[in-house]
């Protein structure tokens, strides 16, 4: 019995050692996610739009703080895809991020799996296709992440959730949109906003055309539900309210906020919010929800407006009248500027854990680097409508770097980004930011395009310390705030202003610095920053995966699929292979 006990500890371990991993009872979420194209008509028209598993918006990820997830996402559209993660922190497995400088496509008719952990996290997200104009198409959903039972909500738990996405639509499919801004043109105004993938309720016959589907959300009166909402839209801000509704804030992307109540929010591109709502209204008639186009000429835009009904389950009537006004500030600069600051994190709220998510003070760190980011109007470059950072364009590697780093790959990029704009005319680059491992970083975004914008880093939250208008100076960190910013992953920059966050790399990897507005990230507004550890050769970053996709340089390593895969056969081969490592290792051990 001695014996057998031995050789099945020691079978243990070196099958965990075999497969790279460590499962330390942490539970697994597996999904399987298919995208392909449907038909359909979110603002009366049959169009193309990208559906995940049949379904536009795709399904809603529920998973709990330090699961091990399993994602196999099989490709059926006609060009190459790449799913990412905004805002879910994979320790040290960039290489499962999912945009082209870490990761090579997936090429129609072929699957991959992602596989990461989310390590001490919590919160509200989503995913989408980081290609090729793709998110404009659909292909998102919600990704939630929720407490383990033992770490108490810093607020009593709601009834149910409910998820919101809103977002800027435009009629014509992304392919078109890619086209236009390849040849220099704008893409103009969208042609409405979609709530749930549906247009607007018809409130004016005027504005809205018949025989559009419009979404319903129903609740029962007197509850209180967790609104989860979620700007996945193309470049539009967009105003979130509910008729006769308090929203009281208490989470965005992961960190739990002092609750602060608004009667309407500014959601920016790529931001992702959580409100409690209690259903305490009177239900003569039904309620709307809006989503309407800010920062822009109302009397061109009228049509940007998302409209959704709330029905309570004992309502008498339909929703009529005009719509709730949106915030009267056109002549008032400041009032987007103080909502903003309002948002900041309830620094006596347990996270993912039992301690205070405030415990880290952020606020005496020295800072070690200091990187200001400035974003411009597209320029032309070399005949092309191009956007920048810092006068750098950039265009992706043909080799992702990590790739390029394990195989030696010589000249794929360059680690020579400026730490400031340049003086000299606008290029395209390959230009990456060496990042100081454990480093902690001031980062200035200056917007000095003529459009609000948002920024975001993967791989990442920061401290959103400091915004203004203007142009920001050495005497700008006087306004600071280093006690209790928001610690979030997404934040806006308003045209002619600045931002600043602080965040410390301590997440070894190649990760995604950009802006969330499509068109100005399809047109080269981003970068990498690349953070290895000097120590040990890196072996704080996991290995690449086995699965992992070769291109560029190294497409000859790449190995072709026969077929898309459905997730019973990937699911039986998985457990084959593991079975078969298994005897595998049995038999060397009894050899032993």
């Amino acid at each position: 019995m001695e014996f057998l006990g031995s050789v099945t500890l020691r079978l243990v371990l070196h099958v965990a050692l075999l497969f790279g991993l460590c499962f330390a009872g942490d539970p697994f979420a597996k999904f399987d996610l298919e995208l392909s194209y449907i038909t359909a008509s979110p603002l009366g028209s049959p169009q193309q739009v990208i559906a995940v598993n049949g379904k536009f918006p795709g399904p809603t990820l529920n998973v709990t703080t330090n699961y091990n997830v399993v994602v196999n996402v099989t490709n059926k559209l006609d060009e190459n895809l790449l799913i990412t993660w905004p805002g879910v922190q994979m320790r040290r497995a960039a290489w499962q991020d999912g945009v082209l400088g870490t990761n090579c496509p997936i090429p129609p008719m072929w699957n991959w799996t992602y596989q990461f952990q989310v390590k001490d996290q919590v919160g509200s997200f989503f995913y989408f296709p980081s290609l090729n104009f793709q998110r404009a198409a659909g292909g998102y959903g919600s990704f939630v992440i929720s407490n383990k039972n033992e770490v108490l909500l810093p607020f009593n738990a709601p009834d149910a959730d409910i998820f919101i996405m809103i977002g800027d639509w435009y009629m014509r499919n992304h392919t078109a949109l890619r086209k236009d801004l390849d040849a220099g043109k704008e893409l103009g105004i969208p042609d409405g906003v979609l709530i749930n993938g549906k247009g607007p309720y018809r409130y004016s016959n005027t504005l809205v055309r018949g025989g559009i589907d419009h979404e319903t959300i129903k609740v029962e009166p007197g509850k209180t539900y967790r609104i989860r909402v979620h700007n996945v839209g193309v470049s539009t801000c967009l105003n979130f309210r509910i008729q006769n509704h308090n929203l009281l804030l208490v989470e965005t992307e992961g960190d739990y906020t002092l609750q602060e109540s608004f009667s309407s929010l500014d959601i920016h591109v790529g931001q992702s919010y959580s409100f409690l709502v209690t259903m305490n209204q009177s239900a003569s008639s039904d309620y709307y929800i809006v989503a309407s186009a800010r920062f822009v000429n109302q009397d061109l835009w009228q049509r940007v407006t998302g409209v959704a009904i709330l029905h309570y389950s004992n309502s008498k009537g339909k929703a009529t009248g005009p719509l709730p006004d949106p915030p009267n500030d056109v002549y008032d600069k400041s009032f987007v500027l103080t909502q903003a600051l309002t948002i900041r994190q309830n620094a006596s709220a347990s996270g993912s854990r039992r301690n205070p998510q405030g415990s880290f003070h952020y606020g005496l760190i020295n800072v070690t680097d200091t990187y200001v980011l400035r974003s411009m109007p597209p320029v032309v470059i070399d005949g092309k409508l191009r956007s920048t950072f810092n006068g750098i364009s950039f265009v992706n590697p043909n080799t992702p770097v990590r790739l390029a780093d394990k195989f030696k790959v010589k000249g794929d990029y360059k680690l020579d980004f400026p730490s400031r704009p340049l003086n000299g005319p606008p290029r395209i680059d390959i230009s990456s930011i060496n990042g100081t491992y454990k480093g902690f970083v001031e980062i200035i975004l200056q917007n000095n395009d003529t459009v609000v914008q948002s920024f975001h880093m993967d791989g990442y939250s920061f401290f959103v310390v400091g915004m203004d208008y203007g142009e920001w100076t050495n005497e700008s960190r006087k306004s600071y705030n280093k006690w209790d910013a928001i610690f979030r992953c997404t934040i806006q920059v308003f045209p002619g202003g600045w931002t600043a966050i602080m965040v410390s790399l301590d997440n070894v990897g190649v990760w995604n610095l950009r802006t969330e507005n499509l068109d100005r990230w399809y047109l080269g507004q981003e970068t990498y920053m690349r953070i290895v550890n000097p120590e040990e050769n890196n072996t704080t970053e996991l290995a690449a995966p086995d699965n992992v996709l070769y291109c560029g340089a190294l497409g000859y390593k790449q190995k072709p699929q026969r077929s898309c895969s459905s997730a019973s056969t990937v699911g039986a081969q998985s457990r084959l292979d593991f079975t078969l490592l298994i005897l595998f290792s049995a038999a060397i051990l009894v050899m032993w």
